[in-house]
This record gives structure tokens, C-alpha cells and sequence, in this order.
């Protein structure tokens, strides 16, 4: 059988997040997000030289960060330079789930113009983590609309009441 060019179960585009405490955050994203670690390559220093995790039908992968290596966590950089968007089933028990496992809200859910019910997350190592649940197929007529009355009020993303 031919070898895939894209991996049973990967996507085209997949995450690589790197860390401070890899273990730690295997255990978070387990507990936080229901994930799955499908591998896990622990370095000779006892960091994660390279784990994946299954999020739904989709996979991140994440490796501590290591000395000499060009890749930085939020952590060391001060800051995220990026952010993951999960859509699940029901943001808010999610939601919940999330930051009874140690997630700091960034902006609770809510309901927004473009027909997503959604919120953000800090996550205890520094990543960025949206979260939604996709509520109303919103025509784009209509969402520029909303958009732009959102904006008029000074919420650029809070849906109209």
C-alpha cells in the first residue's frame, strides 16, 4: 500500500505548540480540552521532545522548548504570537471545563455577529485558546451588517441583541 501524504487522521494544516513543562501541559490539555496523547518522545533531559494530542478529529503536536532551538513559548516570549480555534459541541460546559482545570478567562462566551457562540481562554503555559459553537449560518450582507453595528457601539465582537 502507498504511504499517505498526508497522515491517517492529520489535516493539512496542524498546530505545533511549544511549551514550558510539556508534561504539565499534557496533563492540562487532557483535563481542559479532553485531548488524547497518541505520542509521546520524552527527551534524554526529561522534557517532551515531541507529543501529539487528538483533539476531536484533529491534532496538535507540542514539544518543550529547548535550549539552542529557534522556537519560544508565550511564556519566554512574554506574550502568544498566535492562537487555536476549537469548535465544540457546547462552548459553554467547555468552557467550564476549561477553566475548572486551571484556563484564565480572556472573554467569557457569547454570542456573536458572525453566528458563533464564542469565548477565549489563556491556557497556563501562554497559548491563546478560542472556543465555539457554531449557532446561525449568518449571509454576508448580514454580517456586515452586524458588524458594523457592533462596531458603532464599541464592541467589535459581541453579536446584536
Amino acid at each position: 500500500m502507498a504511504v499517505r501524504p498526508i497522515p491517517e487522521g492529520y489535516r493539512t494544516v496542524t498546530p505545533y505548540l511549544v511549551v514550558n513543562n510539556g508534561a504539565a501541559a499534557l496533563d492540562f490539555y487532557k483535563r481542559a480540552f479532553g485531548a488524547k496523547v497518541t505520542v509521546r518522545m520524552d527527551a534524554p533531559n526529561g522534557k517532551i521532545g515531541h507529543a501529539e494530542l487528538k483533539f476531536g478529529d484533529s491534532m496538535v503536536m507540542l514539544a518543550d522548548e529547548m535550549p539552542g532551538m529557534s522556537t519560544r513559548s508565550p511564556q519566554s516570549l512574554g506574550g502568544s504570537t498566535g492562537g487555536i480555534f476549537l469548535y465544540v459541541e457546547n462552548v459553554d460546559s467547555a468552557f467550564q471545563q476549561a477553566t475548572s482545570a486551571g484556563a484564565e478567562v480572556v472573554m467569557p462566551p457569547a454570542d456573536m455577529f458572525w453566528g458563533d457562540r464564542y469565548g477565549q481562554l489563556r491556557d497556563p503555559f501562554g497559548h491563546l485558546w478560542s472556543m465555539a459553537t457554531h449557532k446561525e449560518d449568518v449571509a454576508p450582507e448580514e454580517m456586515k451588517k452586524r458588524m458594523e453595528a457592533a462596531m458603532s457601539k464599541g464592541h467589535t465582537s459581541q453579536a446584536q441583541s
